[in-house]
Order: structure tokens, then C-alpha cells, then sequence
């Protein structure tokens, strides 16, 4: 098998991840398969659909000491029976609506809460606990360790039951972060367990963190998540060959000087950024094959170059190969390989 080309960027290592689903079950057994094994079993929850369909499809994303599960499920009651609380499990359920068409129904003891599509909850699985999903509904839900995010919060035990609203900026930049989780490259243990930290700066902020818990929050987990929003919104919007950093700043809210620090503090420039996306983008597109009879000035205008010059020379720089020996370069492999 040939070697990479030195010029090709080494695929990422993904964190661990699972997908599970009802429907690998047979029709006949999937009511009872969908409430002993995804229900009791996986999540530790007695689950109750409340419709004669029965479902629920998702993907888990295990990092240190850090389950996160995003599913998708038919409208059902999911909690936590007496018997199951004597299981010894005392983490708790962070649980964001991401999508539903009506309000959803949390009670813990003798709280009882609404939960607006895009608001959250936090329930206690050391407890009899219950959450009504009335409709069909998208959830993103973090198994946070209880001594962990105790001495983070101002007043623990008021966050039982209690919604979270859409609006809160740190349920958005949380929400927004985890997905990402799903596709960055966690390369290593410590970059791992950074995210975990990161995920816990932001649940902390959302449910009302202590004075220094917010002040090491800004510096740490909110610091990242709004870089990723960012970086995000740069990515998004790379074919613009007038992108700015005062365009980012008025979309995002904050100042393009904050933004220039964010980008300071990984060592680097938004111009800087910016120009390795667009390159990286167009590197991308020159080794794959569905882009053979793209011309190279197409690639370059398209992704925000304004002279084919300039992206010539900024491609030789950081690839170290013109874009059409790396192109050359890709079909060589490709054929060697067919």
C-alpha cells in the first residue's frame, strides 16, 4: 500500500462513540425490547411510551467519567422508579429539549417544572424522578457526576426541576460544544478529559455557578465554546471573499477584539485562521475525486480567494506542492489502489 503523500493531512481520532436504536429489534419484541434493554437496562430508567408506536434511535459518546447520549425518541414518560434508585447511580440527568413541538414535564419529589423546546432540566438519579415527553422529541442528555459539579454551583440543591431557559447563553454555547464533541479530533487522554472540563464549566454557568467557578469558566469551558461558535461561523461562511472579523463579531456579539485575544490565545490570528481553512477547504477538494474537472481558479474563487496568484503561492507554502501536484498526487494513489 503506498504511503500518504506528506502534503495529505492525517485523518483525526475520534472520541468513542456508539449508536444504538429500537429498531434492531424484531417488530414482534420491540415494545418489550425497547423498554427492558434501552430503558432499564441502558439508560436505567423505567420508560413509559405513551403512544402505540415505540422507537428510539441515537448515538452515545463516552468520554472520561462523562456519558452523553443524543437521541431521538416517540413521545414517552422516562424516570426513575423507587426500585431503580437503589441501584446506587446518585449522577444526574442534564436533559436538553433540542426539538419537540410542545412542552415537556419534569417533576422531582414534589417539583414540578415545564420544559420550552430548546430549554433544559436537571434531574437527580438518586431520587424518584420523571420527565413527560408529550410529543416526538430530539434530547441531548449529560451523565453528570454529582461531586464533581457540586462545588461548582452557588445553591445545589435548587437546581432540581428546575427549566433552564432557550435564552441562557450558556445552555446554547453547552449545547452547541457537545455536538461538536461528536466529530472533533480528541487525539489523546488530556484532550479528552479537557472537553469533560469544558462540559462541566458550561453545565455550571447554566444552572448558576459560584464566583470562582464563573471566573475560572470564562478563562477555561465558556473561552472554548465560544471559539468553537466561531470558528464555526468562519467555516460557514469561508466563500465570502469579504468575511471579516467585524462580520463575525456583530453575528456573535461580541467584540472583534475579543475575538482577536481567543485567536491570540491558541497562538495565532483570525487572518491567519481564516487563510488555513480556505487552504485546508481547497486541499480537501483537489484530492477528491468528485472535483476532478473543477479548475483550480474555480476552487480558489470559490472558497474566498480574490486572485488565483495569491492562492497559488499560499497553497505552495503551506502544502509545500502546487494544487496540481497534489492533484496528480491523488489520482496516482487512486489508481494504484483500483
Amino acid at each position: 500500500m503506498d504511503a500518504p503523500s506528506p502534503s495529505t493531512p492525517p485523518p483525526p481520532i475520534r472520541a468513542p462513540t456508539f449508536r444504538f436504536s429500537s429498531r434492531t429489534f424484531p417488530e414482534r419484541e420491540r415494545v418489550a425490547a425497547w423498554y427492558e434493554t434501552l430503558g432499564r437496562r441502558a439508560v436505567r430508567l423505567d420508560v413509559q411510551p405513551l403512544t402505540k408506536h415505540h422507537g428510539v434511535n441515537g448515538v452515545g459518546l463516552v468520554l472520561p467519567g462523562l456519558p452523553i447520549i443524543a437521541a431521538s425518541t416517540v413521545p414517552a414518560r422516562f424516570g426513575r422508579t423507587r426500585q431503580l434508585v437503589g441501584d446506587g447511580n446518585d449522577n444526574l440527568r442534564f436533559v436538553v429539549v433540542q426539538k419537540s413541538a410542545g412542552t415537556s414535564i419534569a417533576a422531582q419529589r414534589e417539583r414540578e417544572t415545564t420544559v420550552e423546546p430548546g430549554g433544559a432540566v436537571v434531574l437527580s438519579n438518586a431520587v424518584p424522578n420523571s420527565i413527560i415527553f408529550p410529543s416526538s422529541v430530539r434530547l441531548l442528555v449529560l451523565h453528570l457526576n454529582l461531586m464533581a459539579l457540586r462545588p461548582l454551583l452557588r445553591d445545589f440543591d435548587t437546581v432540581f426541576a428546575r427549566a433552564i431557559p432557550k435564552r441562557a447563553e450558556a445552555l446554547r454555547l453547552l449545547s452547541d460544544y457537545i455536538e461538536r464533541l461528536y466529530s472533533l479530533p480528541l487525539t489523546s487522554p488530556e484532550l479528552q478529559q479537557l472537553a469533560v472540563t469544558h462540559v462541566y464549566d458550561l453545565a455550571a454557568l447554566a444552572l448558576g455557578a459560584t464566583r470562582d467557578a464563573t471566573e475560572v469558566a470564562k478563562d477555561r469551558g465558556l473561552r472554548a465554546a465560544r471559539m468553537g461558535v466561531i470558528k464555526a461561523d468562519i467555516r460557514k461562511n469561508l466563500a465570502r471573499e469579504a468575511l471579516s472579523i467585524n462580520d463575525i463579531a456583530l453575528r456573535q456579539r461580541v467584540t472583534p477584539r475579543y475575538i482577536q485575544m481567543l485567536f491570540e490565545g491558541e497562538g495565532t490570528t483570525f487572518t491567519e485562521f481564516v487563510l488555513n481553512e480556505r487552504l485546508m477547504r481547497a486541499h480537501r477538494m483537489r484530492t477528491d475525486l468528485r472535483f476532478t474537472d473543477r479548475l483550480i481558479s474555480t476552487i480558489a474563487f470559490d472558497g474566498g480567494f480574490g486572485g488565483l496568484a495569491y492562492f497559488n503561492n499560499s497553497f505552495r507554502r503551506r502544502f509545500g506542492a502546487t494544487p496540481s501536484d497534489v492533484r496528480a498526487e491523488g489520482l496516482r494513489i487512486s489508481n494504484a489502489r483500483s
